[in-house]
């Protein structure tokens, strides 16, 4: 689908006022100014994140009937259950929980449900089935338990109390627990609604560890250095794709370094299963490589084998974690395949599909636990909003994915009546719907986006951050534009454009990516830069001019070495 390229325009007072107080080049004062930094100070704290420049938690609602429920539970030793999510956030955002109250000398175990068995989040019968056999006084949710009205009401009434940890959108009334603490809430003051569930499960450790030295608790047992969470923080931020802004920045900066340290053997055999055990990590590998691989034990398998892997002592075990969410992930990406060549060939036979603003597709055969990873690779195939749903017995578990600059789950929820139930955020969100109420909901879903979105947002957008002419690049300019990173939503890797250029040398690599060698037309014929432009169109793999090339600059750092290398994005 051809795109439309947008070159940003930024304030040029601004871009100099950047460039002058910081003493940094005029694209990267270009590039904080297209990421919304006004002034040097906001910019300096940009490029420079520390844990000091975390907020204080203490405005996150209900905080303070958190912390002093659970401060209690680990007092009287009563058995606390940590109830948590079965995605890369929840599962992180568990295993954050599971060590800090283990380093409390907490009675504390946990649980995660079966995706397929079970379903999403705290459910009535959790309270019969998991939490009374157990013995359980306290449960803490992990990413989830927002929705959960009357598995709270049951809790409460087995003499259960239940404190909500979440991040997920807030529709209607809260739950009757103790404590929700989610920064969505309407009446959450803290300006933290960016949080991932693991970052706000953060927030309460820290204020939990505050309130326990307040009392003198670490006076007989050594203080947690909640630091040395934040690897699996970075995780799960950038796993759940919340913007990598503010906190979730620092965290993850902070995070991201202490993989790179190999502390955490889970994460160390986890880096090697994925072949990536030798080079610095960025957020690109956490969000295609390491989140993948650990959404697959709770998409294929159970989620609780990521949570020991992230919580494994030792590295026999860990590695071998990591090898069988290795085998998992290859399946589950032989089950995607499979599902997206089906849809692929319906789309083909029945082209009048896409003649709509949303496409909806429904199959009894698909695997309930990879339909949201289609349904993300149909969006930005068809570029629209796209729900699909797995049917069993009349009954339909759906993941929809949405196009930027269109709220899906404000769509959704305008379609609430026909559905069972619903959860999410603004561009990803689960559902469960009858059979026999998909031709209604095909329908209202398609007038809710309608009305919501003009035909310029099916226009997929190319936003160009700068121009750059390959002439200006420089080893310095390379290492200021990294210092940009982590790169995922909120902050994207930096675009640029180059004109008139000409490619020396050209070669394909696996059949679908080109590598080339580029020089300008007019330029010295030693300012050449090398490329490589993955699953490139055949139809322009025999070009030799560019009059327009969007890019993105990186190192391509190899066996010790680093040279220039221009990630191609598209041509014209």
């Amino acid at each position: 689908m051809e795109k439309r390229w947008q070159l940003l325009t930024p304030d040029p007072d601004l871009v100099r006022l950047l460039c002058g107080e910081l003493g940094c080049h005029p694209v990267v004062a270009t590039l904080l100014a297209n990421r919304g930094m006004r002034s040097p100070d906001q910019a300096q704290s940009f490029l420079n994140p520390s844990l000091s420049h975390l907020r204080p938690p203490n405005g996150l609602a209900d905080l303070e009937p958190a912390v002093e429920r659970i401060v209690r539970a680990i007092t009287a030793r009563e058995p606390i259950l940590v109830f948590g999510d079965y995605d890369v956030d929840g599962t992180t955002a568990t295993a954050v929980l599971l060590e800090f109250l283990t380093a409390c000398g907490a009675q504390v175990s946990c649980y995660i449900p079966h995706r397929l068995n079970e379903g999403y989040g705290l459910q009535a019968r959790h309270v019969g089935e998991v939490m009374v056999p157990r013995g359980v006084r306290l449960v803490i949710t992990a990413d989830c338990g927002t929705g959960s009205h009357a598995a709270v009401r049951a809790a409460a009434q087995a003499g259960i109390d239940i404190v909500v940890t979440d991040h997920h959108t807030v529709s209607g009334e809260l739950p009757p627990a103790v404590a929700v603490v989610n920064p969505k809430r309407p009446d959450c003051p803290a300006g933290l609604g960016h949080l991932a569930g693991v970052g706000v499960v953060f927030c309460l450790a820290l204020a939990l560890r505050k309130r326990l030295r307040d009392v003198g608790f670490w006076q007989d047992r050594p203080e947690p250095n909640l630091k040395s969470a934040c690897d699996l923080v970075a995780l799960g931020t950038i796993a759940d794709m919340v913007p990598l802004v503010e906190e979730n920045r620092i965290l993850s900066r902070t995070g991201l370094e202490l993989i790179r340290r190999g502390r955490r053997p889970g994460l160390s055999a986890l880096l090697e299963a994925a072949g990536i055990p030798d080079r610095p990590t960025e957020s690109e590998d956490v969000a295609f490589r390491l989140g993948p691989r650990l959404n697959a034990a709770g998409r294929i398998g159970h989620a609780l084998t990521a949570v020991e892997l992230l919580t494994a002592g030792g590295d026999d075990e860990a590695r071998r974690i990591a090898q069988s969410l290795n085998a998992l992930n290859s399946h589950r990406q032989e089950i995607e395949r499979g599902i997206l060549a089906d849809i692929q060939d319906t789309l083909g036979r029945h082209p009048e599909l896409l003649h709509e603003r949303t496409l909806v597709m429904a199959h009894p055969g698909w695997h309930q636990g990879v339909i949201g990873i289609v349904a993300s690779k149909v969006m930005e195939l068809h570029y629209r909003p796209v729900v699909l749903i797995s049917l069993k017995d009349g009954a339909g578990r759906g993941s929809a994915r949405s196009i930027p600059g269109i709220d899906l789950y404000a769509c959704l929820h305008a379609c609430r009546e026909l559905l069972e139930d619903l959860g999410g955020h603004l561009q990803a969100a689960g559902l469960r719907i009858t059979e026999e109420r998909l031709p209604a909901f095909r329908r209202a879903f398609e007038a809710a986006v309608g009305t919501r979105s003009t035909a310029e947002d099916f226009r997929p957008r190319l936003r160009i951050d700068a121009a750059l002419e390959l002439e200006d690049i420089t080893p310095g300019l390379i290492d200021q534009i990294e210092g940009l990173m982590p790169y995922g939503s909120g902050n994207p890797e930096p675009l640029f454009v180059a004109r008139d250029l000409v490619v020396a040398s050209s070669s394909w690599v696996a059949q679908h990516h080109r590598r080339m060698v580029l020089r300008p037309a007019a330029g010295p014929a030693d300012r050449s830069f090398r490329a490589i432009q993955f699953n490139a169109d055949p139809r322009t793999g025999a070009q030799n001019r560019f009059e327009r090339l969007a890019f993105k600059l990186r190192w391509n750092r190899w066996n010790g070495s680093q040279t220039p290398q221009l990630v191609v994005e598209a041509v014209a």
